[in-house]
């Protein structure tokens, strides 16, 4: 069975084929919707195995990063998209859709005895937008989207994907909060230097400032990933600026998208 993938469109989204491409090439069987078709009852959640929020900026980011895509789904579909989890299906937000997914409270969820929104996505430290190659040092964790990715990166441990966004630095609400997300497992990626050590909030390695280096992150049940690289962005070889170099090498960021496919089809119930 090919999973059912929604991809969520909304006013200013702008990576939604590339990610639509992603899941193809990984194994599944991509939808591009528009989030008004929901409001307006025209599709269900439940028609799909896997959601995903792409990149871009929607509705133009006005207010904040997401914030107006995050009120829509929370005022229009908070009880379907926390069915959709409860159900064992994996949601992810890439970029923009990390941003969506932090001001749904879905990421990282309620941590040390805080609910609500316990993170957020701010502006860069440097002030600016920032468009560049960085690389990733994958970290243990709960999430089923970087399953075994550290091996599949090599020996250097490390992964490289673009990054492309103004308002990318993940800050916890205090420092239980921080706390808590490595202690549970919920940190899964984050950015490094050259040497293969996390970046100790370096620019331009850590491109934003982001805590801890912080690149992604997972709730408490592993299903639901949010990040800042865009994966979708790298799934075959020639997207990379140096691929000549690279004989035979696949994308590295397709493998994200490929745990996801592989979990639904292997767990039991998910998208009956």
């Amino acid at each position: 069975m090919k999973p059912r993938t929604l991809i969520l469109r909304a006013a200013g989204t702008n990576c939604d084929q590339e990610t639509a491409h992603a899941f193809a090439l990984a194994g599944a069987e991509p939808h591009r919707v528009h989030v008004n078709r929901f409001l307006r009852d025209e599709c269900r959640l439940d028609d799909y195995q896997i959601l995903a929020i792409p990149g871009g900026f929607s509705h133009g980011d006005d207010i904040a990063a997401g914030k107006i895509l995050a009120n829509q789904l929370e005022h229009h579909l908070r009880d379907a998209l926390r069915e959709f989890v409860e159900s064992g299906r994996p949601i992810i937000g890439i970029c923009n859709g990390f941003q969506v997914l932090v001001k749904t409270e879905l990421l990282p969820g309620p941590l040390a005895g805080a609910t609500g929104q316990t993170c957020t996505l701010t502006n860069n430290v440097s002030g600016r937008f920032v468009d560049r190659w960085i690389k990733l040092l994958p970290r243990q964790s709960r999430c089923i989207w970087t399953k075994d990715l550290a091996a599949a990166a090599g020996t250097s441990g490390q992964i490289e994907l673009p990054v492309a966004h103004g308002e990318g630095r993940f800050i916890p609400a205090n420092e239980a909060v921080r706390k808590a997300l490595w202690d549970n497992q919920q940190v899964a990626l984050v950015y490094a230097d050259a040497a293969g050590q996390p970046a100790a909030g370096a620019f331009p390695d850590n491109p934003n400032g982001s805590v801890d280096d912080i690149a992604g992150v997972c709730d408490a049940t592993g299903l639901i990933f949010g990040l800042m690289p865009h994966p979708e962005r790298f799934v075959e070889a020639t997207q990379h600026p140096a691929w000549r170099s690279r004989p035979g090498q696949i994308g590295q960021g397709l493998a994200i998208f490929q745990n996801a496919v592989s979990y639904v089809q292997e767990a039991v119930g998910a998208g009956a």
